[in-house]
């Protein structure tokens, strides 16, 4: 086999349609675009245009606001902390802070921090730094010895 013996496999690619080239090409004179109009001729945009009636997404109501400014938190409940510290995925010794839950695979990226939940018991003194916790967590928090330190810089209220 040479160089100039290769070829594509035979159906592999196809020639172009050559639009408006002459009535015999069978895409000749309108070119496909079928008769007269506004689509027929080039340069038409009128994507959710419905002839004047208004349109669909005009006559439908608006609902909802978008806060720029809102903080996506990870939730994590203390049951799975301790879940996790049982299984030897979380070290009790260290401070359980984002990259630590990410190490265990608590969670799986930072967001905007993460809150700490109430659900579930929690048997080991712990240390955590986090952006928020609930007051029920806090609370089963300093009830098994533990401590909890809220972040400065994020809008970190014990809620």
């Amino acid at each position: 086999m040479k160089l100039n013996e290769l070829s594509d496999n035979p159906g592999s690619s196809k020639n172009r349609m050559r639009v408006g080239r002459g009535i015999g090409s069978g895409k000749g004179k309108t070119g496909g675009r079928g008769v007269k109009g506004q689509k027929a001729r080039t340069g038409v945009a009128i994507k959710g245009f419905e002839g004047g009636q208004m349109p669909l997404h005009r006559r439908l109501p608006k609902r909802g606001f978008f806060n720029p400014f809102s903080t996506d938190y990870n939730e994590v409940n203390i049951g799975r902390i301790q879940q996790a510290v049982e299984a030897g995925k979380l070290d009790a010794k260290a401070p359980v802070t984002v990259d630590a839950l990410i190490a265990a695979g608590l969670i799986s990226k930072p967001r905007d921090g993460v809150k700490i939940l109430g659900n579930g018991e929690i048997k080991t003194k712990l240390a955590f730094e986090v952006a928020a916790a609930s007051k029920g967590a806090v609370a089963a928090i300093e009830g098994a010895g533990g401590s909890v330190k809220l972040l400065a810089g994020d809008a970190a209220t014990a809620s």
